[in-house]
């Protein structure tokens, strides 16, 4: 039986919904029945528009907030903020990740390691999650069913990297797993109806991955709405025993 299978009346909450993934949750979410409220957070508005556009068709259900989570005082706010209209959340997904800027890309050899780099990789794709863990934790002290899932990537897998490169990205994500890995045994304590994951989403037709589709098997490129409606699925069918788990788009279990 799916943990969430009475999934009614559920209040949400997507991180890094600006663009690409985040902003995929964010459209098909808000055509969910089930679904109560979402909160949407962004980095910056000038990358934000379509987003924001939304509130005016979906004012009673979307909210907008504007938050970086490599900057713990804006999660305190923005969850502090949330607290004055509900008090409790069912499903957290946190979209946010880096893979490459403008003033760097993912390292091909140990002569391309960057100290500022790694520190920035990290900062945005393992410390992020954990400080949102940590403040997001009174919202799920409820007895009502809930998932908390992260992004992560397939290349975050130490038993699966077979290639070598992209230190700072594997890294980052391994990081990530084992730090959601790690919250998900204190919230079985804390609030033992909340499952953390972490999800691999394939490899998804978005602005992060698109200097690096040339390899990429057409039929294994994914469009967003393809990505949100399987991952969604992969939430949907958890069962009890499945927090700290990583799980894959198609529902397997990934090695760590």
């Amino acid at each position: 039986m799916s943990f969430i299978q009475n999934f009614k009346n559920a209040n949400v909450m997507i991180i890094g919904a600006s663009q690409g993934i985040g902003f995929g949750f964010v459209k098909q979410l808000l055509q969910d029945t089930r679904i109560n409220k979402i909160y949407a957070t962004y980095r910056q508005q000038q990358t934000a528009a379509e987003l924001l556009a939304l509130t005016s068709e979906y004012a009673d259900k979307l909210t907008c907030i504007e938050m970086d989570i490599t900057d713990e005082l804006q999660i305190v706010e923005a969850v502090r903020n949330i607290s004055t209209q509900i008090n409790k959340l069912h499903l957290v997904i946190n979209c946010v990740g880096l893979l490459h800027e403008d003033d760097f890309q993912p390292e091909k050899s140990l002569r391309q390691i960057n100290p500022e780099n790694l520190l920035r990789y990290f900062q945005i794709n393992s410390i992020g999650a954990v400080l949102l863990a940590k403040h997001l934790l009174p919202l799920f002290r409820h007895k009502e069913p809930s998932v908390f899932a992260s992004i992560s990537a397939k290349v975050g897998s130490i038993g699966d990297n077979q290639l070598g490169g992209w230190y700072g990205y594997r890294a980052s994500k391994a990081a990530l797993n084992m730090l959601m890995r790690t919250a998900a045994i204190e919230y079985g304590r804390s609030c033992p109806q909340t499952l953390v994951v972490t999800l691999h989403p394939g490899t998804t037709d978005t602005r992060l991955s698109r200097p690096f589709q040339r390899s990429v098997p057409p039929e294994k490129l994914f469009s967003v709405e393809r990505t949100v409606s399987q991952l969604l699925t992969v939430i949907e069918q958890l069962e009890a025993d499945d927090s700290g788990q990583f799980f894959s788009w198609d529902g397997s279990k990934l090695p760590w």
